[in-house]
Parts: C-alpha cells; sequence; structure tokens
C-alpha cells in the first residue's frame, strides 16, 4: 500500500467573471471561466499508523515569490480543514502527516487554499482508499469554499451559483500568461463589500458564456472580464497606478484576478510570456512568473 503521496495544487485565473448581487443570506452568485495554470502549491501526505495524532507543516516554498507570514490558526487553514472534514463524512480517523510547500501568494486572488484543500481531499481519497466519488467529494468541498469544488477537477470549466456548478470542458485552452504580485493587500470581504456599494446588475452568464464558447483555442483578449475590477481597485487605490505601469511595458490589457491583488497579462507565447516576466521584474521591481495553462495534477 502506498503510504505517501505529493501533489500539486495549482493556482488558477478566472478569465471572465460575473458577479450578481447578494441573496438573502449575503452569498454573491457568480458564473465564472476558470482555468488552472502551473503556478503550484505542493503537499506531500503521509498516511501514519491509525494510533497516531495527525501534525500539519505549512511553510513557503524555496521558489516562491511573494511571501507573508503564515499566521493563521492551522485548524482554520483550508488543507487542515479539509482533512477533518473528510474524517466526519467518514466517521473515522485518517491520521496523515502533511508537509505543504507554498508557492501561490495568501490574498492573491488566485484560488491557492481552495487548490491545497481539493489536493488533499484528493489525496486522503487516494491514500486511505476510501473510494469516494468525485460528485462526494465536491459536496464536500462545497462546505469548504466557493472554489474548492472546481479545484477537485481543475482544469478548464464554468463554474456557477455558489461555486458548486461545475460545467468542465473537455479540452484545455491555450494560455501563456504572466501572473504579478504587487505587495498590496486585497481582502476579498472588503472588495465584495465595495462591490455591493457599486450597486451590482444580475449576473451576465450569457458573456461568460460566450467567453469560454471557444475554449479549445487560443483566447480573444477583448473576451475577457471580471465584475471586481473596480470594486478592487476601490479596495487598493494602488492596484490603478501598477495595472497603468504593467499596460504602459507590455503594451496589452492587464487583468485582476478574482478578488485581487494579482494581476495576470496574457501573452502570445511561452517565449513572449518569459521575456515579459524578466521584464517586469527588471525594470518595474515587482515580483512575476510566467505561466500556462494546466491540467490537474494526480497525486503520486
Amino acid at each position: 500500500m502506498v503510504r505517501t503521496l505529493t501533489t500539486l495544487a495549482p493556482a488558477k485565473l478566472n478569465l471572465a467573471l460575473s458577479v450578481g448581487p447578494p441573496n438573502s443570506d449575503g452569498m454573491h452568485p457568480i458564473c465564472s471561466w476558470m482555468v488552472s495554470v502551473g503556478l503550484c502549491d505542493e503537499l506531500t501526505v503521509t498516511m501514519l499508523q491509525p494510533d497516531r495524532l495527525s501534525r500539519y507543516a505549512i511553510l513557503w516554498h524555496e521558489e516562491a515569490k511573494s511571501t507573508s507570514d503564515i499566521d493563521w490558526s492551522i485548524t482554520k487553514d483550508l488543507a487542515v480543514r479539509a482533512h477533518l472534514a473528510l474524517q466526519e463524512h467518514t466517521k473515522r480517523q485518517l491520521p496523515v502527516q502533511l508537509k505543504l510547500e507554498k508557492r501561490i501568494p495568501v490574498g492573491g486572488g488566485l484560488g491557492g487554499g481552495s487548490s491545497n484543500a481539493a489536493a488533499m481531499l484528493n489525496a486522503v481519497n487516494q491514500l486511505f482508499e476510501l473510494d469516494l466519488s468525485k460528485d462526494e467529494l465536491i459536496k464536500i468541498a462545497a462546505n469548504l469554499g466557493s472554489d474548492v469544488p472546481f479545484f477537485v477537477s481543475g482544469g478548464s470549466a464554468v463554474v456557477t451559483g455558489l461555486g458548486d456548478q461545475i460545467d468542465l470542458h473537455d479540452q484545455m485552452p491555450i494560455i501563456n500568461a504572466v501572473i504579478v504580485f504587487p505587495q498590496i493587500k486585497c481582502p476579498t470581504s472588503s472588495v465584495y463589500r465595495a462591490f455591493d456599494e457599486l450597486s451590482p446588475s444580475s449576473l451576465n452568464s450569457e458573456a461568460v458564456s460566450l467567453a469560454a464558447k471557444n475554449n479549445n483555442s487560443s483566447i480573444q483578449p477583448d473576451a475577457i472580464f471580471n465584475d471586481l475590477t473596480q470594486a478592487a481597485i476601490d479596495t487598493a487605490p494602488q492596484l490603478k497606478e501598477h495595472m497603468q505601469q504593467l499596460s504602459d511595458l507590455a503594451q496589452r490589457k492587464v487583468h485582476i484576478a478574482g478578488s485581487g491583488s494579482s494581476l495576470f497579462i496574457l501573452c502570445d507565447d511561452e517565449l513572449h510570456s518569459q521575456h515579459l516576466c524578466d521584464a517586469i521584474e527588471t525594470k518595474l521591481d515587482l515580483p512575476a512568473v510566467a505561466v500556462q495553462s494546466c491540467e490537474m495534477q494526480n497525486a503520486n
């Protein structure tokens, strides 16, 4: 029996994001075209003896471009919560040792914590031979956060509702991009409050579906949009200056990732993205990484 699994937990980009006004519970329905990309955290999960207590270690990977204090309670970490949720679901102890090495910035709008949670669900399911189906894992994931269900499978999908309705695509779009990490805090809750103050209109699912329609071909830059852009700028005004500097350098549009504060620029090919990444780090002194679209990584 395999006792240790190492798996990669990729970031995601919202290539199209429409957000509706809050419902009676204060939750915002979304419709978003999400694609996983090759900026990944790394989880190593080891099965322990039945009488052992689980232990967790969370640290920054030596390759991380943008770090911050890991100052949250261990029981609030989404990967740990995912493990505890599996134990509750199966009504049994599933003792593990987790080593989580992060490359994805915290609070950057890239879904790092959600991806960690989904990777943990998949890894523990495989390690302990629980034989839980994808649908079962998605139901557990939905209670952990709105982005977690998408990451159970990853890839490319249109995600609707509160993140629990996922229309997976058969083919991945070809994406080459640069993700930039301004050293700015852009709390999700603050962005959504600012969004509500803008009196949002109804959800525009049609625009998202149109953007994702030709998802097996090159991305059409004009189809990319994010309803949270103005709210993120209102929350963190410094973003606007960074976006202008990046646009001037790249000579193309700059997008906000999710609720921010990460930014991304679509490129023509891998060489273009690497050259632009180097220029951003050299000329603007901003941490950045060149990425491509990627399928979800299986544990091994």
